[in-house]
């Protein structure tokens, strides 16, 4: 059965917004080590849109984004959506009863399924269907945006902890 990870970056303040801060080169490559071994990835539609942008070749990637992309672009994409028609290559819509869907994906692969988006993290957290949360804490503080916990925070207890590259500290959080 497969563990869904909620996991992005965050500002000491609690907000996400990768347009605010980036990842350090040490901590890109983190996540492509992780979107290497994601059995996939369940975007809501904000999310997704922002994420096509890896579906698509630039030349003036270096070596790492180009890794990104290719691991993103392999992995299959869920995508839970009211509002969209269609979705781009390797990915499909999520519709109707989203709990009963994402049962059933956990059921039917293994491995990790990343969850994108912080609206479809508190769908899917009220639902109790989130295994592991994961915190990027980036020291940085914004003062405004979307939070990293988009309602009712959840009852958790901390399971692990480490720093990745000079400045951000990784918190992994599973439900208490």
């Amino acid at each position: 059965m497969a563990k869904l990870v909620f996991g992005m970056n965050q500002s000491l303040d609690g907000y996400v917004d990768h347009m605010e801060f980036a990842p350090s080169p040490t901590l890109f490559r983190h996540f492509i080590k992780e979107a290497e071994q994601q059995t996939g990835s369940l975007y809501g539609r904000r999310i997704y849109e922002i994420m096509r942008y890896w579906d698509d070749e630039h030349p003036e990637w270096d070596a790492d984004r180009q890794a990104f992309a290719a691991a993103w672009r392999k992995q299959p994409k869920w995508v839970v959506s009211r509002s969209s028609a269609s979705v781009g290559p390797n990915a499909r819509l999520v519709d109707g009863d989203l709990a009963g869907a994402v049962r059933k994906l956990k059921a039917e692969h293994d491995g990790e399924i990343e969850v994108a988006g912080p609206v479809l993290a508190h769908s899917l957290t009220e639902l109790g269907l989130i295994d592991e949360y994961r915190i990027y804490l980036h020291p940085v503080v914004l003062g405004h945006g979307n939070p990293y916990f988009a309602g009712p925070r959840p009852r958790l207890r901390l399971i692990a902890h480490d720093r990745i590259g000079e400045d951000v500290v990784r918190l992994v959080y599973v439900p208490a």
